[in-house]
């Protein structure tokens, strides 16, 4: 053993102090490893949700391009020479007046005055008014929810 106690503590510490810088020094670089993972993982699923959008959006461009053909389409079908065209094709034909046959309405007169029409439309019962607030319909909802407890009372 040294004679001096102070030389022995002090180059036992030394060594101390070399381990500990080595200690942080690789913890330090375990943490940065885990970082440097963390963030490829995040920026890898970023890339992949963005490619996954890309795809999305343009397969929702493609299906409003097809709604945009299908509704031209639909709107062609539906013009009246086309539409006489089909009738046609069908067997159908333009009604002259010698197939038109008048509905008969027991009760309805067309010669009427017009006076009649503005009584009758004067006598309509007024608008019903909307009265009802808060209050009122919680003390409803109140009266029905004991009324269920009377009826179980009453059994």
């Amino acid at each position: 053993m040294t004679s001096n106690p102070i030389q022995h503590t002090f180059r036992n510490r030394q060594f101390k102090v070399q381990r500990q810088v080595v200690a942080l020094a690789a913890l330090g670089l375990f943490v940065a490893i885990i970082i440097g993972a963390l963030y490829l993982a995040q920026s890898t699923s970023l890339a992949t949700l963005g490619r996954q959008l890309e795809n999305l959006i343009a397969q929702r461009n493609l299906l409003e391009q097809q709604n945009e053909q299908l509704r031209e389409e639909i709107a062609q079908l539906r013009t009246v020479p086309r539409l006489l065209a089909r009738a046609q094709e069908l067997g159908f034909r333009e009604a002259t007046l010698n197939d038109i046959e008048p509905l008969v309405l027991a009760g309805y007169n067309p010669n009427r005055p017009s006076d009649e029409i503005v009584l009758a439309a004067a006598a309509a019962p007024p608008p019903v008014v909307y009265e009802e607030n808060f209050i009122g319909w919680l003390q409803q909802q109140w009266d029905a929810f004991i009324g269920q407890f009377q009826g179980f009372a009453t059994s």
